[in-house]
């Protein structure tokens, strides 16, 4: 006979944490890889050639994780958690080992394809399993946790990255994760038991399909769009017309589908949805600010480029610390809505500090800014998926956690895409404006700048450049905080439902999921 989860750790907690340890290094895995490989590509392109097809070793892993998420989640769901985790895992094992062993840039573009398709699996089941084994009410303070894996990995990702290729060699970037993954392996294999799911119906193999094809050509318009080709070139307009073409073949079919891959019933909950607006926009603007952080940092206030995770340390530490108080507060209390209004209210005041940077700001001043913003991204980022797992039934919590995570990364490239678009057209701008045809030459080709590029200008080259990402980063963080506003929005239209699991766990309503169910841990 099934016994409840809270029963379950109150009995053996001990085995309840070693499968978070065990889920922890899985999503660190999936977090930190492409930290450590950003790091070693100067390298890589040094020994394996193939600079033109560089942007491919990161397209390449973005895509087959976008496409492959919504899959293992619905995976999940028909055929049993622990299995589709356990096969994502080895598929980013295998995809790590032949990385390594690449001889070439082909290879090495395919090999980190069949990674990514692991990795989509790794960031979903870790945080359905959570969702399995914790009632919704304790869930914050884990997924709290999981937060701070993720704030780890985008801080340490760089320095970790540059010391072992410096001491062991590129090929390393990738051979580290098989130790961690087999690690995570076994303690998986050996301690998590969930129940056993089969399902009579076959995969939706057409919705998957179009559903792969239309977000892979998304997230190339978004990839492609402003830098490889005009957005208004044929190759961007094809595209654009092949993906919104495929969606709405998948919206159709899906309602037509015996066991479709995204049910579209889970959108009926006025939560779910709100939760994947909210997910949508804080991807765009997490990521759009992790790009552009830095490189202000470096070429305006003349921070290192060495230590580049350290320079977002004010923003991720930020973000941790809210992550986790609202994890703890949500388990205590079991309320949710206060963090959704409180995380778009410091994003947008956040967002509109950092755009009001300029040469003279101080880091001091640069890092109460950060702060700000990681402040609002801790109130939602973990809370978005707890809200978003509660609005479903048990059945769907695969494609539910999958879903959130989707519009999260899809939400990425949509704000480094248009964010990057702004930022780069207003450097050109100020470039031609203040340096003439010598500043409009340099950044014709890109207007981000290596350290290197930037120290070999002449000085009134560089102070103009100065000036231009002062501008830049100043209008990308201007179109944050307006895209931000929505968020505020939202969050003032979700209808607290009191979280199962906890002693005022009462009055559930249709947004409320089941209470989770487990055989053993």
């Amino acid at each position: 006979m099934a016994d409840t989860v809270e029963g379950i750790a109150g009995k053996r907690p001990r085995s309840v944490r070693v499968v978070l340890l065990a889920l922890m290094i899985a999503m660190m895995l999936a977090m930190l890889d492409n930290m450590i490989v950003g790091t070693a590509m100067p390298t890589i392109v040094g020994d394996l050639g193939g600079l033109e097809h560089l942007s491919w070793v990161v397209t390449g892993y973005t895509l087959a994780t976008a496409a492959s998420t919504p899959v293992w989640g619905k995976v999940g769901d028909m055929y049993g958690r622990k299995g589709a985790f356990l096969g994502s895992i080895v598929i980013f094992l295998i995809g790590s080992a032949l990385s390594g062993m690449a001889q070439d840039m082909g290879q090495l573009i395919g090999f980190r394809a069949v990674q990514g398709l692991g990795a989509g699996g790794l960031m979903v089941g870790v945080m359905a399993i959570i969702g399995d084994l914790v009632p919704p009410r304790e869930r914050g303070k884990y997924q709290g946790m999981m937060a701070g894996v993720m704030a780890l990995a985008m801080i340490g990702g760089p320095l970790v990255g540059g010391t072992i290729t410096d001491n062991w060699g590129w090929r390393w970037a990738f051979y580290i994760n098989l130790p961690l993954g087999a690690v995570a392996l076994a303690l998986v294999t050996v301690v998590l038991q969930l129940p056993k799911k089969r399902s009579k119906a076959g995969i939706d193999y057409l919705g998957v399909v179009l559903l792969t094809v239309g977000i892979t050509a998304i997230v190339l318009v978004t990839t492609w769009g402003g830098t490889e080709y005009a957005w208004t070139s044929a190759r961007i307009m094809e595209l654009t017309g092949i993906g919104v073409a495929a969606l709405i073949g998948f919206v159709f079919w899906q309602t037509k589908a015996a066991e479709p891959v995204l049910p579209l019933h889970i959108f009926k909950s006025r939560n779910f949805t709100l939760m994947a607006v909210i997910g949508f926009i804080t991807g765009f603007v997490m990521f759009g600010a992790t790009l552009f952080l830095p490189l202000y940092q470096q070429a305006v206030q003349g921070a290192s480029a060495t230590n580049s995770g350290l320079l977002l340390l004010p923003m991720l530490g930020a973000m941790l610390v809210t992550s986790m108080i609202a994890g703890r507060i949500t388990t205590g209390s079991g309320r949710y809505k206060m963090f959704p209004i409180a995380g778009g209210v410091l994003m947008i005041i956040g967002l509109y500090l950092l755009s009001t940077m300029d040469t003279g700001t101080t880091r001091l001043t640069s890092g109460v800014y950060m702060a700000v913003v990681g402040a609002g991204m801790g109130c939602l980022m973990q809370i978005t998926m707890l809200v978003a797992q509660n609005s479903v039934q048990m059945k769907d919590m695969g494609v539910a956690s999958s879903s959130a995570t989707l519009f999260r990364t899809l939400g990425s490239s949509f704000g480094v895409a248009i964010m990057g678009a702004l930022f780069n057209h207003r450097v050109q701008d100020i470039m031609a404006e203040r340096a003439g045809t010598v500043g409009a030459k340099i950044t014709a080709k890109s207007a981000q700048l290596d350290a290197d590029s930037l120290a070999k200008l002449p000085a009134a080259a560089r102070e103009a450049y100065q000036h231009a990402v002062s501008s830049g980063t100043h209008s990308a963080f201007l179109l944050g905080a307006v895209v931000a506003v929505p968020v505020l929005i939202a969050a003032l239209f979700v209808k607290e439902v009191p979280l199962r699991g906890g002693p005022k766990a009462a009055g559930e309503g249709a947004d409320a999921a089941p209470q989770p169910m487990a055989e053993a841990v």
